[in-house]
């Protein structure tokens, strides 16, 4: 009788079997300044873990590199190993707003190295702010002159 049950381990306050994923969210905001990379459960309530570029190099014009950004995944990647989490979804997200609509440069490096850690991906989702009809967008009455 016991050989027919597989063994289960509790992660989290949820009992998960052999072989079965365990589910995270990495919310990935990469704007033109930083990049960070959060991890939560998946209603997305608790914080396992967030590193950002700026955590990871010292000089300032290098946070929002791709470097600093794989860094951060890489450290990320490492840390939520530990707490048993095997797979991800991914909440990309840019500045958005009246801002500009496209991830920053730490976005796709920093995917690459969360799936190249051994993590396995589930969806990838794109959640950037885009207004339905916001505040005026920053520039003159003629608009940006070249």
């Amino acid at each position: 009788m016991t050989d027919a049950v597989e063994r289960t381990q509790k992660i989290g306050g949820v009992r998960i079997q052999d072989g079965e994923e365990v589910f995270g969210v990495a919310h990935l905001f990469a704007s033109f300044n930083d990049t960070f990379v959060h991890v939560t459960d998946l209603s997305g309530r608790e914080t396992l873990v967030r590193v950002t570029g700026g955590m990871k190099v010292k000089a300032d014009r290098d946070e929002s590199s791709p470097y600093a950004a794989m860094l951060a995944a890489q450290d990320v990647a490492e840390k939520c190993k530990e707490l048993g989490i095997t797979a991800l979804h991914i909440k990309v997200r840019g500045t958005g707003g009246s801002k500009a609509r496209s991830p920053g440069p730490g976005a796709q490096s920093a995917l690459r190295a969360l799936a190249r850690n051994g993590l396995k991906i589930g969806r990838i989702e794109d959640v950037t702010p885009i207004p339905s009809d916001s505040t005026r967008r920053k520039s003159g009455r003629r608009g940006r002159r070249l």
